[in-house]
Parts: C-alpha cells; structure tokens; sequence
C-alpha cells in the first residue's frame, strides 16, 4: 500500500504522462491495486495519506458548490489545522496546502473561470472524491464519520450523530426534533446551506469556532445576538450576503476569540465600537454595493458603500485585512489617521476618497511595506486628488536618510546603524501585488510604474482620445493582469492602442500580460501592434447594450499563447462575426466563447407583494442591472408586508 501510494503522490503531482499507474500492464502494480479495490480506493488511499484536514472540505462542500479560496483557507485556520511559526504564518501554510490540493486535482477551477499562474479565486472541490468519500460506509470511513456528519433529505432522531463538523445542507426538512437528538459537546464547525432556522443555535455549542452562514438565507439581527451570546469561543463568523443583518451588536466586544469576520454584501453600514476589543482580530470584510443612481453601464451599474469604523480602530494591532472602510464621512480623516498605526495590514478597501481627505489616505498608505492588495474608490469629481501620492510615498525613506544629519555628534554611530537598517525593511507600497482604482478621469496615475512587485491591475476611467493610458500600463513590467473598465468623455470615441514604436519601429510590449479583460459602455476602438502581449492567454471583452465595440489585428495578438476569446453582451452580430474572421487568421485559430449580459433592458414590475406569503416571506432578491425605481417601489409594498422582509441586491456576474 504505502509503495502505491508513493507513486500515485508522485505521479499525480508531477502530472507525468509516462506515470506507471497509466500501464495495465504493470504487474508490481496489479496486486496492491487489487488489494485497495481498483483504483478508486486507490485514490481516496492517497486523500487518506494526506491527512483529515485536507479532506474534510471534500465532505463539507458539495462537488458543485463554489467555494471562495480565502474562505478555505480562513476555516482551516480558525479550526486550528495551522499555527503561526517564527517564519511562516498559519495563512501562508494553508495557501501551501490549497496549491498542493490543487496540484492533486482535488480542488479544481470551476467551470469557465479564469486560470492563471497567480491564486485561484475560486473553486470547488473534486465531485469525484466527494461523491466517493460519503459513499463509504462508516466502518470503512471512520475517519470522516467521525469527523463529519451532514444532515439532509429526511433523517430521523438518532444519538449515532456526533462529530466535529456538522453540515446542514438545503434539502434537510428542518426536523427540530432530529436537531436536538445531536451530542453538539465536541462541535467546533457549524456550516449551513438555505434555509436559517433560530433553533441552529444551542447552548451545548460550547466548544464551537466556525460558524461559516455564507450559504444561509433569512439570518437576522435577532439570530445574531443569540449567536454572540451562546457562542463565545468563536473565531470564525461570516454572515456574508446576509442582507436581512442590518446592525453587529455592541456584545460583539465579547467574542475575545475572533479572529475572522466577514460581514460582506450585509446591510450592515457602522462597525460597532465594541469591536475594538478583539484584539486577536485579523481579518475584517463589510461593506456592499447599490444601484449608482445613474444609467446603467458595466462600469458603474454599482455603487459600492463602506463601513463606517469606530474610534480606536488602531488598537487591533494583528489585523491584516480590513475593508471596506468608508472614509466619505464626517469621521472619515481620523479613521485614516488611525490606519497609519496598523502596521501589519496586507490588504486594504477604502471608499469615498477625496480631496478633503486624500492627505490622510497619502499618509495612511506611504508606510507601507507590508500591502499586497489595495482597493481605491474615488468620489465623484475628485479624480485628480492621487496624482501627488508619489510624494507621499517618497517621504518616510527621505526622512529616514535625512534625520542623522540633524542630530547631534553625542552618538553619531549608534544613529547611522540604525536609520539604513530601517530603510532595508522594503519600500513603501514595494511588496504591492494587486491594485484596484475605481472613478479615474482622463489619466492613469503614473506612479503606478514604480511598484515592483504589481501583477494585477484593474481600473475603472473615463478617458478621451487623445490621452495615452496604455504608454502608463506598458511600463508596469511585472503586469499579468489588466481589467479595463473604460467610458469616453461625453459620448466621445475612445481608443486603445496596444502598440509601442521606437525610430519606426514596432517594440516587443506587455511581455507578462496572460489576462486582458476590457470593458465598455460607449464607441471604443482596440488595437494590437504584432510585438505586443506575446503571452496573453485570455481576451475577454464586456460591453452594454447601446455600445460599440471594434478590433483590430488580433491575428497579431500572441501567436502561440492565445487560447481562447470571449464576448460577453447583448450580442452584436457584426461584432461577433468581425472577431471570428480575425480569429481564423490567427496561427492557434483559438475559439470565441459567447456569453450574454442578462436583464439588459428589462422592464419588471410586481405588484400586491404586501400579500405574499404573510407568515413565512423572508426575503426578497432583485438580481441584475437594478433600476432604482423599481428597487424603491419594492422597498415601499415590502414596508406594508407583515414581516417587513429585506430586498436583497446581488451583481449578475460580469455587469
């Protein structure tokens, strides 16, 4: 067993072609296969090997289910699977894990995403190990029954269930009685697919640490505050998408164990200052998106709003992840001064950045040495105010090499120790991976060039013609990603121009790109120069009903990478068939894939609502390009319902 093993880690891992596992042939190898029952065994002998951590996921979540990677990897920690060590974080081992997963194939893509050598966003677990895990009987799968139990379809009462984690899944029938049949006394993980029930929660959860609801319908704030009160050893809650939470209870303060919270996509607009408290805090995700207020296009189909946070955020000192932090309001300057003091934090989302307080934004980001990921909302009409950065960002390093000079001679070699050692801790912004700007105008700020480490880039700009945005981008070196989200000036015609020339000359460009992603909302021209993105994998282009969409030499555009094209709209025949005769010329003859925006143009309106279902209604989902009048006149029939349910805005994936 161990030398099948062995070779199938191998193997599988190394994706060797020549694998002896492909030879029937192999007689060493025939007799322990016998022995594990045929292959199938085989494998879920090297899921075994690897240990219950690294396969309880394949329990808890269905083969079709889209998980997001960082939610994987957050539960892994908050479960205890990882501790931080003196060189590697709890997060960087389970990252480690989640590539090994997938290396094995037994975490995957998920169907027409993306795919590239950066992390994988999201996935879903390998249907075929699922699927063959739960079908082993308990004796054969001990580890897991005890482990995991799910409750669904109909079940009857029994003291058989007990373990660690327990799912409950959207076809159970919600048997209270089953419900409080289960020993709870060694839970540590409560997940829940559908439907919420108040009576999920009980007393005996003593040891409970996960509470992951991001798949839950109906919570409320009523729910909530039994949660905080019955639930005290949690580290881990995310309420995400749970529009009917309005507000976190100011006995949040007693979770002293919290390290996640992701309150996402929620109602919720103020962080309570109780929250201040926790101070093993790491990770924070609020805020949620509403109609703009304006006609809809692809760029702004959405306005995104923060939350507000509470004086003293600065005292969650290991936090490294917070967003989205409204800095628009009236407390929005001393929120950012506070942010300087978190020195620790990696990833960042601020909202409503203007000129009355892009000083203290400057200030809050020019000491960082440690951000990977930062996401910038500008205010309307305040799209200039980051052009200055650059000299914000250069401050902590001259005053680094100019403070030794302005001392005194007391002790002049003590100090010129310690200044160069503090400038080799990194440049401000240098370890900057990922980087997000939202409400640009005519220009790209052009101190994007001069962070090293940038792979990913998505922008949102209203642009004219005549400025040159792609000679900003072509200097990023390091770029794999772009995502363009371009609006022409007053209906103009806009143009994109991936193209350099030197003395005449055509000059290899965007040698990193592998993703381009552009869309629009008006006239946009694209073109590529036949030096320019010789490694683009992906071209994906988005455009709204009413815009105009045309390209030019494609052929040119990676002759050996490209693998595949994308359109997605309200399909313009001439467009689609203009880009499929491109396509024919170039040397790969990659596929067009087409997906259609739905609800563009829809008109929906209901009427009578306050009669529906008056004991049981919960909510209300408006998916799509929401018009304001129609959400506005939901809003208004649902204040006359008995149970005054939420409506629940959610984004059509690629609007």
């Amino acid at each position: 067993m161990t030398k099948i093993i062995q070779i199938s880690l191998q193997q599988v891992q190394n994706k060797n072609l020549a694998s002896p596992l492909k030879n029937s042939d192999d007689k060493e190898l025939e007799q322990p296969i016998v022995k594990c029952g045929r292959l199938p065994k085989v494998i879920v002998a090297v899921a075994k090997f690897l240990a219950p951590k690294t396969v309880t996921c394949h329990v808890i979540f269905p083969g079709s289910q889209i998980i997001r990677r960082r939610r994987l990897v957050m539960l892994w920690v908050a479960e205890g699977y990882f501790r931080d060590t003196k060189d590697t974080t709890a997060e960087e081992k389970g990252e480690i894990l989640f590539s090994m997963l997938v290396n094995l194939s037994m975490i995957q893509p998920p169907m027409c995403k993306d795919i590239t050598h950066m992390r994988m966003i999201r996935c879903q677990v390998s249907a075929f190990f699922h699927k063959y895990i739960i079908s082993r009987p308990d004796e054969e799968n001990i580890i897991f029954a005890l482990e995991v139990f799910a409750l669904k379809g109909r079940c009857l009462p029994t003291t058989r269930r007990t373990g660690r984690h327990l799912v409950i899944e959207s076809s159970w029938d919600r048997d209270r009685i089953v419900f409080e049949s289960i020993d709870f006394s060694r839970l540590r993980s409560l997940t829940v697919f559908g439907e919420w029930e108040s009576f999920f929660i009980s007393k005996s959860m003593k040891v409970l640490r996960v509470l992951d609801l991001e798949n839950a319908t109906g919570v409320t704030d009523k729910d909530l505050k039994l949660m905080v009160k019955l639930l005290p050893r949690l580290k881990f809650l995310s309420l995400r998408g749970s529009s009917g939470i309005r507000h976190l209870p100011s006995s949040l303060g007693e979770l002293r164990q919290l390290e996640t919270l992701d309150v996402r996509h929620t109602s919720i607009v103020t962080l309570p200052a109780s929250i201040t408290k926790l101070k093993k805090l790491q990770y924070i995700r609020a805020g949620t998106t509403f109609p703009a207020g304006e006609p809809s296009t692809p760029c702004r189909s959405h306005k995104l709003v923060g939350v507000e946070v509470p004086v003293g955020i600065d005292k969650l000192t290991v936090l490294h992840t917070l967003g989205v932090v409204n800095a628009g309001l009236a407390g929005g300057k001393d929120s950012l001064k506070e942010l300087k003091k978190i020195t620790k934090l990696r990833k960042l989302g601020v909202f409503g950045v203007k000129k009355k307080n892009c000083t203290e934004f400057c200030a809050a980001i020019a000491c960082r040495v440690r951000l990977e990921s930062l996401s910038v909302w500008l205010s309307k009409g305040n799209e200039e105010c980051l052009d200055d950065i650059s000299l914000h960002l250069e401050k902590p390093l001259e005053k680094i090499q100019q403070q030794p000079q302005g001392k005194g001679l007391e002790k002049p070699q003590h100090k010129a120790q310690e200044k160069p050692q503090q400038k080799t801790q990194g440049k401000p912004l240098g370890n900057l991976q990922s980087l997000k700007l939202r409400g640009l105008v005519k220009q790209v700020p052009s101190w994007i060039i001069d962070l090293p480490k940038l792979t990913k880039l998505e922008l949102e700009i209203t642009m004219s013609e005549e400025v040159e945005v792609i000679n900003v981008l072509g200097e990023i070196k390091e770029l794999c990603i772009l995502r363009l989200c371009v609006k022409p000036l007053q209906d103009a015609d806009g143009k994109l121009d991936f193209c350099v020339w030197v003395n005449g000359i055509q000059q290899r460009c965007y040698l990193n790109f592998k993703i381009l992603e552009i869309t629009c909302s008006s006239k946009l021209n694209i073109s590529f120069g036949s030096e320019a993105m010789q490694n683009l994998e992906l071209l994906t282009a988005r455009c709204c009903s009413g815009s105009t969409l045309k390209f030019m030499e494609i052929k040119n555009l990676s002759k050996q990478k490209l693998k595949e094209v994308r359109l997605i709209s309200s399909h313009d025949t001439a467009l689609m068939d203009d880009i499929e005769k491109q396509l024919e010329e170039h040397p790969r003859n990659p596929p067009l894939k087409l997906e259609e925006l739905e609800g563009r143009g829809s008109t929906l309106n209901f009427m009578e609502i306050k009669n529906l279902s008056k004991q049981k209604l919960k909510e209300v989902r408006l998916i799509g390009s929401h018009d304001t009048a129609l959400k506005d006149d939901m809003e208004k029939q649902l204040k006359e319902h008995p149970r005054e349910p939420p409506v629940k805005l959610e984004e059509l994936e690629g609007c």
